[in-house]
C-alpha cells in the first residue's frame, strides 16, 4: 500500500469517527404531550464515563420535565469518585430516580449498594441481589489497619445517611458495608433496603404510580399509569469510551500501540503501523484515566519496548531481548493492581500478549544470529572454501579460475596448471589457496 492510499484511509476513518466522538447526541426529543418515563440501562463497571452519562441522562430528564427516571442496573461495582459523582447528581436531580436492579439476575454490588439506596425509589427484580459494599484499595496498595478503620468508618457513615435520608434499614447497610453482606431482592423488600419487587418495566410502572417522594424540599406524586416510556441509549462517544475502559481492552490497545510504533520505527516510512500504533496508544492512556492503573507497570512494559527497539540497532546476542521480556512481563502483572477482578487484566489475555511478544522477538533473534553465523555466499568473503583450478602455474603468484573467473592467486607451495585448489583467504582480492 503507498503512502497516498494510506493518508486517504487514515483521512476517511477521522472524517467518519471524530464526528462521533464531538457532536453531542441527543437521545430523545424533549418536547412531547403528556407525561413521559425516561429509562436508561447501565450494565458495567461504574466509572467516570458511566457517571458522566447518568449526570447527562439526569439533565435531560429535568429539561424534558419527566415524571421520573429509571436506571436499569446491573453492576460488580467500581470506582468510589465515580460512585459519588453520580449520587450527588441524583441528590441534585429535579425529577425522581428510580433505581431498578434488573433484569433477573443483575446486581448491585459494592457501588451498586450505595446508588440504589441513594435513589427516591429503590426496586429490584426477582432473582437478583444487592450488597457486598465493603471498601477496598483501588491502587493495589497495601493499607495499614488505621487506614483501613478510617476508610470503613467513612463508607459505612456514608451509607448510613443515605439509608437515613430515604427510610431505609441503615443497620442493615451498615452491615453491608462492615461486613460484606448480600441479600436477595426478597429478603431486601423484608429487610425494607428497598420498596418494590417488580419482574419487569410494566409491573415497575404500575407499581411506582402514585407514590409521593420528595424533591429537594418538596413533596411530588408520581404519576406513571399512562406515561410515555423513553430509552435513553449511549451515544458513540460515551459507548466508544466505556469500551475502552476495560482493562482488557485498554491493556490490548497499549501492546497495539507498541507494536506500531516498534514497526514504524524498524522500517521508517510505512507509517500505517505508526498512525494505528499512535491511535491505539492516545486511546490506551485515555482507559487509564479511568482506571486504577500502577505507573510503575507503564514505565516497565515501555523499558520493555525500548529494550525490544534497541535489539535492533545494537547486537546484545538477544541479552536485550530477554531483558525486555522480563520487563513487559513485570509491568503486565504490575499495571492494574487491584483486589476486584474487573478491574485486573484477565490472565488469559496478559500470557498470551507476553508470549506473542516474546516468541515474535525469539524468533527474529534466532533469525538473526543465523545470519551472523552463516557463512558469506557472496562477494569476496564467500570465496573461501570454494575449490577451482590453476590456469597457470603458481609460483608464489599465478592465476586460477573459479565461479566462471579468473582471479590472480598466491601460494605458498608450488601449484602447477590444471591441478585443483582451495581457496583459505582473500587479501585486497589476491587468493590464497592450497593444492588439494
Amino acid at each position: 500500500m503507498d503512502k497516498k492510499k494510506t493518508i486517504f484511509i487514515l483521512l476517511a476513518f477521522l472524517f467518519f469517527t471524530i464526528p462521533s466522538f464531538s457532536a453531542p447526541t441527543d437521545p430523545y426529543a424533549p418536547s412531547s404531550q403528556g407525561k413521559k418515563v425516561v429509562v436508561v440501562e447501565i450494565e458495567s463497571v461504574i466509572n467516570p464515563i458511566i457517571a458522566e452519562f447518568i449526570q447527562n441522562c439526569i439533565d435531560k430528564s429535568s429539561d424534558d420535565e419527566a415524571e421520573c427516571l429509571i436506571i436499569k442496573l446491573d453492576t460488580p461495582g467500581g470506582l468510589d469518585l465515580s460512585m459519588r459523582s453520580i449520587i450527588k447528581a441524583i441528590e441534585g436531580s429535579k425529577v425522581p430516580i428510580v433505581v431498578y436492579v434488573a433484569p433477573s439476575g443483575a446486581r448491585a454490588a459494592s457501588a451498586g449498594t450505595l446508588i440504589t439506596l441513594a435513589s427516591h425509589i429503590a426496586a429490584m427484580a426477582p432473582g437478583t441481589n444487592i450488597g457486598a459494599a465493603h471498601p477496598v484499595s483501588m491502587g493495589g496498595q497495601k493499607m495499614d489497619e488505621e487506614m483501613v478503620k478510617k476508610v470503613e468508618n467513612d463508607a459505612a457513615a456514608y451509607i448510613r445517611s443515605l439509608a437515613n435520608k430515604h427510610n431505609r434499614n441503615a443497620d442493615w447497610a451498615e452491615k453491608a458495608v462492615r461486613e460484606s453482606v448480600s441479600i436477595t431482592a426478597r429478603e431486601a423488600k423484608e429487610l425494607k433496603v428497598i420498596e418494590i419487587i417488580a419482574p419487569d418495566l410494566p409491573e415497575l410502572l404500575k407499581s411506582i404510580h402514585g407514590r409521593k417522594v420528595a424533591i429537594r424540599g418538596e413533596e411530588r406524586e408520581l404519576n406513571t399509569k399512562e406515561a410515555e416510556v423513553i430509552t435513553i441509549e449511549m451515544g458513540m462517544r460515551h459507548r466508544i469510551l466505556n469500551t475502552i475502559s476495560d482493562p482488557n481492552i485498554a491493556y490490548i490497545l497499549m501492546m497495539i500501540g507498541m507494536w506500531g510504533l516498534f514497526f514504524e520505527l524498524s522500517n521508517p516510512g510505512v507509517i500505517f503501523p505508526g498512525v494505528i500504533g499512535g491511535i491505539s496508544l492516545i486511546l490506551a492512556f485515555v482507559a487509564f484515566q479511568t482506571l486504577p492503573i500502577n505507573y510503575a507497570g507503564i514505565l516497565l512494559i515501555i523499558l520493555g519496548m525500548i529494550f525490544f527497539i534497541a535489539e535492533i540497532k545494537i547486537t546484545s546476542f538477544g541479552l536485550l531481548t530477554i531483558g525486555g521480556i522480563i520487563s513487559l512481563l513485570l509491568g503486565s502483572l504490575m499495571l492494574f493492581e487491584s483486589p476486584l477482578p474487573y478491574l485486573r487484566v484477565s490472565w488469559n489475555v496478559l500470557i498470551l500478549s507476553v508470549l506473542l511478544t516474546a516468541g515474535f522477538f525469539i524468533f527474529a533473534i534466532t533469525l538473526s544470529l543465523r545470519a551472523y553465523l552463516i557463512k558469506p555466499a557472496t562477494g569476496a568473503e564467500g570465496l573461501v572454501g570454494e575449490k577451482g583450478v590453476a590456469k597457470t602455474r603458481i609460483d608464489l603468484e599465478g592465476k586460477i579460475f573459479i565461479h566462471g573467473e579468473f582471479w590472480n592467486a598466491t601460494s605458498e607451495e608450488v601449484v602447477e596448471a590444471g591441478e585443483k585448489v582451495k581457496v583459505v583467504g582473500v587479501e585486497n582480492l589476491l587468493l590464497r589457496v592450497t593444492k588439494l
